[in-house]
């Protein structure tokens, strides 16, 4: 049974959240402030954390930040804020999706599942190990880790994801709606901007020069591709 950690100081949603998670069969603990958060993330340990921004005390992008320094634990962001720009900087602080206030409990069962896909991969690995430009660079799909220099660095589950699809077809070009078909699921409803905001993350991580990317180039107007000389591991 999958554990989902709802945190959220609006107890009537919270309840709501709490009834539908577990009518589906999730295992469910609440809590009503970031302190707690915190607290339970690390000893309760979930498979996903459902974070409103809006709480008393440790506010919920605080609460993102710790959490994102020491986990990869998939984040479904609950917001008040509709503005594109609130969204962004959510995604930016590490949140693997977002969902605005109000919104349909269903909706909200549908995206944790589809995180949850998307975390456990449910896909036999094309290959166990990619490794790119003399092993700078190398990706373990089977076990969820990549390396950068001998150094391990930590992704979330979409960004993992993101960097899996990109660099099984190195040179070719993807489109915004390829990638997010593939990386997010074709059911899903985001905006235009979500895939642009995880590469960003994503080249923060892997690229020793962010702004002069090595391995994921933009292509304007179309989408990204991924320059890495693989190694023929």
């Amino acid at each position: 049974m999958e554990k989902i950690l709802v945190v959220e100081d609006e107890r009537p949603i919270a309840e709501v959240v709490k009834a539908y998670l577990e009518g589906e069969g999730f295992a469910v603990t609440v809590v009503y402030d970031g302190t707690a958060a915190l607290a339970a993330a690390r000893h309760w340990r979930p498979d996903l954390i459902v974070l409103d921004l809006m709480l008393p005390g440790l506010s919920g992008e605080e609460v993102c930040r710790k959490l994102r320094s020491e986990s990869d634990v998939p984040i479904l962001m609950l917001t008040a804020k509709s503005e594109e720009e609130d969204r962004v900087q959510g995604l930016q602080m590490g949140a693997d999706d977002y969902l605005v206030k109000p919104f349909s409990p269903r909706e909200l069962v549908a995206r944790v599942r589809a995180i949850l896909r998307r975390t456990r991969g449910g896909e036999v690995p094309l290959a166990e190990v990619l490794s790119f430009n003399g092993g700078e660079l190398v990706l373990d799909t089977a076990r969820h880790q990549v390396w950068l220099g001998g150094r391990e660095v930590n992704l979330t589950p979409t960004e993992f994801k993101l960097l899996t699809v990109l660099s099984r077809y190195p040179g070719r070009v993807l489109t915004r709606s390829q990638l997010t078909q593939q990386v997010q699921g074709y059911d899903y409803e985001g905006y235009d901007r979500t895939i642009d905001v995880h590469i960003k993350n994503l080249r923060q991580k892997i690229e020793p020069e962010p702004e002069n990317p090595r391995y994921i180039k933009t292509v304007y107007g179309v989408g990204y591709k991924f320059e890495g000389q693989s190694d023929g591991v």
